[in-house]
């Protein structure tokens, strides 16, 4: 088991990671076994159906974000509820362009594979919890207090769920605590939102029809509608809408709700039969100012989160993990040094930047109904299916959009040779 310091003692460590979800508890199996002195603090206790971050919603995770999984250990507890995606295919309602993609012409087995982020959770929180390492303190449930952010180290109280109390240093604490962070605003970084004016119903369908590792994005006037294959041989539906229009899909019966999805998706994925509980939450842009500060670093959701179209959000958090575990496990001496701090923001600033433009920019294009405008994205998306070259180009986007590629992303260990 990781190991647990009495309640009442002082604990010193390199890094505090506050947040245990997907992108926090990949960045402590990263550093797993480094020798870097890692506690992670969790407000919910795993396993609980109180936990946001591992609930039946899904993550597509793109190749690079497999390897990732692959190099800390933790893809072979989650490949077994990983569904492949083997094709994609791009549409608007009512129009007459598409755009189809398939793995086998771009010499790959999948583009990547769809997984509930419930098996994601239980994998990575079985390696932490089964950890011998000295060097790991896990602390669930736990909240952070008083924290002080200072030019030489970083001092906070822990509350942990006994109602114990708990002062802890660290050279570095580390914010994967989500959208509204609150390591983000107590370091005094500003974060912009920008509210799409749309929610995503959430639900898993059955059809009648086998899914063959098709994955479907159709753009309609109200909002992304994303159909995912799941390992059981259903399918994720993630529908983007207005909030009005949200409310009006969460009040109907199953039956109503199947029909008004057929109706707007078509038939290409077969005949909707049944539908999970639908959830939904709000859409929003958020993005942090910097993702540096004073002995601070922002990862996943409370650098930059994102809408789901294209499923990019995690990969590119997963990616803020894997390249700063390898700064981290790299550097012999201070952990949280501007200069250090600098650089990582530096390296990984084109990656976040190119991926934040480009999902924007995919719900800003199909939201747009100028005249004219509809006619001009069919054409684009006829033009892009005959051009190879561009779908290559749409092939490699969970690889990123530049800068350095983290070893875990390649394949290799986290720590230099």
């Amino acid at each position: 088991m990781a190991a647990v310091a009495p309640a009442t003692a002082a604990a010193e460590v390199d890094v505090a990671i506050v947040g245990g979800g997907m992108v926090g508890a990949s960045l402590a199996a990263a550093l797993w076994g480094t020798g870097v002195r890692v506690l992670l603090v969790e407000s919910v206790p795993f396993g609980t159906g109180t936990q946001p971050s591992f609930d039946e919603r899904t993550t597509a995770l793109g190749n690079a974000s497999r390897r990732i999984f692959e190099a800390i250990g933790v893809w072979p507890a989650i490949a077994s509820e990983a569904a492949a995606i083997r094709s994609i295919h791009v549409s608007e309602a009512g129009r007459f362009g598409f755009s189809r993609l398939t793995a086998s012409e771009q010499g790959v087995d999948a583009f990547g594979y769809v997984v509930a982020n419930r098996a994601i959770g239980a994998a990575l929180w079985q390696k932490l919890s089964s950890s011998s390492a000295p060097q790991l303190l896990l602390r669930m449930p736990a909240h952070v207090q008083d924290l002080e952010i200072g030019d030489a180290r970083v001092r906070f109280t822990l509350e942990r769920g006994s109602g114990a109390a708990e002062q802890i240093v660290a050279q570095l604490v580390v914010a994967a605590d989500g959208a509204h962070s609150q390591i983000r605003a107590a370091a005094g970084i500003a974060a912009d939102v920008e509210d799409y004016d749309q929610v995503a119903v959430v639900a898993n369908v059955a059809t009648d029809r086998a899914h063959e590792g098709r994955a479907f994005e159709r753009f309609t006037r109200e909002g992304p509608l994303a159909v995912l294959p799941l390992h059981d041989g259903t399918w994720a539906v993630i529908w983007a809408c207005r909030p009005a229009h949200a409310a009006r899909l969460l009040s109907l019966d199953e039956a109503a709700y199947l029909a008004r999805l057929q109706a707007q998706f078509g038939w290409r994925a077969g005949r909707f039969v049944a539908a999970s509980r639908r959830g939904s939450y709000p859409l929003r842009l958020t993005r942090a100012a910097t993702t540096v500060g004073v002995r601070t670093v922002l990862i996943g959701n409370a650098a930059q989160a994102l809408h789901p179209v294209a499923g990019q959000g995690f990969n590119l958090g997963l990616r803020d993990a894997a390249l700063l575990a390898e700064v981290l496990a790299n550097t012999a001496g201070d952990v949280g040094s501007a200069a250090l701090l600098r650089r990582f923001a530096q390296w990984r600033a084109r990656d976040r930047e190119g991926v934040v433009r480009f999902t924007d920019g995919l719900v800003k294009l199909f939201a747009d109904h100028r005249p004219g405008m509809s006619l001009l994205r069919g054409l684009g998306l006829l033009m892009f299916d005959l051009a190879p070259p561009a779908k290559s180009a749409l092939a490699r986007v969970s690889l990123g959009f530049g800068g350095p590629a983290p070893r875990l992303a390649r394949g290799l260990p986290v720590r230099h040779v």
